[in-house]
């Protein structure tokens, strides 16, 4: 295992894209790759093994949902932690999404310049359990 975190972001959004490249670019010991869809993420995941996924829930095409149920059915994705990016997080929206296997949610808007600790928070607590 490496020291380095590969981190798989998953938006529609272009500026919602840019603005987590900037977060976590150049961030020590994190990788990051973008995509821009469900479906692109799914064939970008049958050779690319990332360590932690964010994924915004709603999307065109393949939604959040749709995607992490897709993923999870893909060979060793299967306990790849996730976590949902969204604007909706009542109490009970985020139960519905942790009840689909995410093992966060990330709130919209998110702080740029805090996301990185999050990330590395949000890893060490789906590691150590």
């Amino acid at each position: 295992m490496t020291d380095t975190l590969k981190i798989l972001y998953v938006d529609d959004e272009p500026d919602i894209r840019t603005i987590v490249q900037f977060a976590l670019e150049d961030e020590v010991g994190l990788e990051l790759k973008l995509c821009a869809s469900g479906q692109e993420a799914l064939d970008l995941l049958a050779h690319y093994r990332p360590d932690l996924i964010l994924l915004d829930v709603m999307m065109p095409g393949l939604d959040g949902p749709s995607t992490l149920q897709h993923l999870r059915a893909l060979p060793g994705l299967a306990h790849v932690p996730v976590a949902f990016v969204t604007a909706k997080v009542q109490a009970q929206e985020v139960a519905g999404l942790k009840a689909l296997g995410a093992t966060a949610v990330i709130a919209k808007p998110f702080d740029p310049m805090s996301l990185p600790d999050q990330v590395r928070t949000l890893w060490q607590a789906s590691v150590h359990g």
